[in-house]
Parts: C-alpha cells; sequence; structure tokens
C-alpha cells in the first residue's frame, strides 16, 4: 500500500502565512468540494550546484492568474507576491528539490452553485514527488492506450484554464488505463484528433518533423509543452502544431508524453503496437536531455526559466 504521507512537508503558505501542514484545512461545505471551483498548477523546484530553483515559475503564476480570471474568481496576490511566496514556501520547509502545488478554492460554508461572492483562498503547497511515472519510464518509455473518455468539446469546458474540475475524466481515463495494464491514456478530442493524455501534453515525431496538437484540440497550453516547442526549434527541428489522426500514433517513429509531473516521458507502444523500435528515439533523448540539463543547472539556462531559491530566504510576503 502507498504510504499518502511521504510526500509530506512542514509548512503550507496560506493567503500571506505559513500555517503548519496539519492546519491547512477547509470545511466540509466550501463550495470547492461540492462543486470542483479550484484552479491549479503544478510547479518544478529542482537541486541544482547552486541550490534549489525553481522551473518557470513566472510563467506558472501567469497561467494562474489567467485560470482565475477565466473562472471569475478574485485573486488577490499579484504574480510577483506568488513567486515570492513560492520561494518562501520551498525555503521554509528546508527543500532543494520537491514538487509545487498553488490552488486557488472557494471555500465559505453555503449551498448552491452560484459562485459569485463566495470567499476565494489561495494555498501554495511543498510536496516530495519524485517522475510521476516513474523513472524506469524516463529511462525506458511506457505503454499507453488510447482511452475512450475524450477532451471536453470547445464550447463546454475552457481547457486553456488548469481547473479542478476539468480533469474529472482525467482521472476516469487514467484509471481505465491502469486498469487495462497500461501506464497511461492517450485522450481524443471532441472531434475525433489526438489531444493529450490524461495530464500530459502529446509529441509526435516522424521524418524528424516534430508534431503536437494545437491549443483548439482541448488541451491544456502546457508550461513544459512551450518548453519543448522552444528546445526543439533551437535543436533545428521543425515543428508543426496541427490536427493529428489517431492513426498517425501507430505509425510515428517517435512518441513521448510533456508535463510538470511526467517531464518528459518517452512512449514505447501504444495499444500494443510497437513505436519506432519500441524504446526512446534519439530525438526524444536529445530534447529530453537538454531539458533537464538546463532545469537541473547542469547547463546554462538561456531563456532565464529558473528562480534561485536563496538559503535563509526570509519566511514571509
Amino acid at each position: 500500500m502507498t504510504d499518502r504521507s511521504a510526500g509530506r512537508t512542514a509548512k503550507i503558505w496560506r493567503d500571506g502565512e505559513l500555517v503548519a501542514w496539519e492546519d491547512a484545512t477547509i470545511h466540509v461545505m466550501s463550495h470547492v468540494v461540492h462543486y470542483g471551483s479550484s484552479v491549479f498548477e503544478g510547479i518544478r523546484c529542482y537541486e541544482t550546484p547552486s541550490g534549489g530553483a525553481v522551473f518557470r515559475l513566472r510563467d506558472h503564476m501567469r497561467r494562474l492568474h489567467d485560470s482565475c480570471k477565466i473562472y471569475r474568481m478574485p485573486l488577490k496576490w499579484s504574480a510577483e507576491e506568488l513567486m515570492q511566496a513560492t520561494v518562501d514556501t520551498v525555503a521554509a520547509n528546508d527543500l532543494r528539490a520537491c514538487y509545487l502545488r498553488p490552488v486557488v478554492v472557494r471555500t465559505g460554508e453555503q449551498m448552491g452553485f452560484y459562485p459569485i461572492g463566495i470567499p476565494v483562498e489561495t494555498f501554495i503547497i511543498a510536496y516530495n514527488w519524485g517522475a510521476y511515472l516513474g523513472h524506469e519510464a524516463l529511462a525506458n518509455g511506457v505503454d499507453v492506450s488510447v482511452s475512450s473518455w475524450r477532451r471536453a468539446a470547445p464550447d463546454t469546458f475552457p481547457t486553456l484554464a488548469k481547473a479542478g474540475g476539468n480533469y474529472l475524466n482525467s482521472q476516469l481515463s487514467k484509471a481505465q488505463a491502469k486498469l487495462d495494464g497500461y501506464a497511461e491514456g492517450i485522450m481524443l478530442d471532441s472531434f475525433g484528433f489526438v489531444a493529450e493524455g490524461s495530464g500530459e501534453n502529446l509529441f509526435l515525431i516522424r521524418d524528424e518533423i516534430l508534431y503536437t496538437s494545437p491549443v483548439a484540440a482541448g488541451i491544456l497550453h502546457g508550461i513544459t509543452r512551450d518548453s519543448v516547442i522552444q528546445i526543439a526549434r533551437d535543436l533545428g527541428v521543425e515543428i508543426r502544431e496541427q490536427n493529428i489522426p489517431r492513426e498517425m500514433l501507430y505509425i510515428a517513429d517517435e512518441l513521448f508524453f510533456s508535463g510538470t509531473a511526467a517531464e518528459l516521458t518517452p512512449i514505447r507502444s501504444v495499444d500494443r503496437i510497437e513505436i519506432g523500435e519500441g524504446k526512446p528515439g534519439p530525438l526524444t533523448g536529445s530534447i529530453q536531455e537538454r531539458f533537464m540539463s538546463i532545469a537541473k543547472g547542469r547547463i546554462a539556462d538561456p531563456y532565464g526559466w529558473l528562480t534561485a531559491v536563496p538559503s535563509g530566504v526570509s519566511a514571509g510576503v
């Protein structure tokens, strides 16, 4: 059985105050409990030779603000204040590497799904969490299936928002895949084109061209996805954002997932059809190596993606 307390840390940032882990609670009558009204981010802090460094922190906090705006959730903290709060949370927990979860939730103690005027609280959680699909997956790839669950149509849920309720069908897709013996599921959009994984964006390589689905395919506009595109472009790779038919998955030379939790995870088979040679391909490896080298400070960061966590930083905003 998995130890659910294994990732626990000491302090959580709650609306300007660092509180004990066990005190970061909400009431069962909170709006978010009944109606899924939360938006969040997943961020990684990596250990580098000079200390902890948070990856693309400003971009994550900008997207958090975007998600709040889309869902009409008033967020009283600026991106800069949330960036400082994140650094403070890492430092207060004496961490050099961790997973970070900023989350904005509607709370209160009233029934009814009408959201306007409901209290809003913001938390930042530092969590000890390793490779999402496992360290072996990063090295050797994973076996996946195409899910029977699809991403929402463009006029239903706003998928540019990283909202808690948007992940309900992700749970179904992930559970279906795991119960069927796969590591993950690939979801199609409402028109039957390839969208993304249950919690990751997807890239396909064919004849040394890198393909990925457009944001209009019901995908999250991923920050790791954007990082991959920038790195690939600088490596001289041709990139095409376009609709991808399902069958193109089977004839790809290489496939991989991207995401904060998944990082860059190669895919070795889809629906038990081997991809390429059934192991991570060379272009996937090149992009993965450059991405991790920047994130972990092994090479210079040409994009300004890392925010250092100074030792002894003040634990307050």
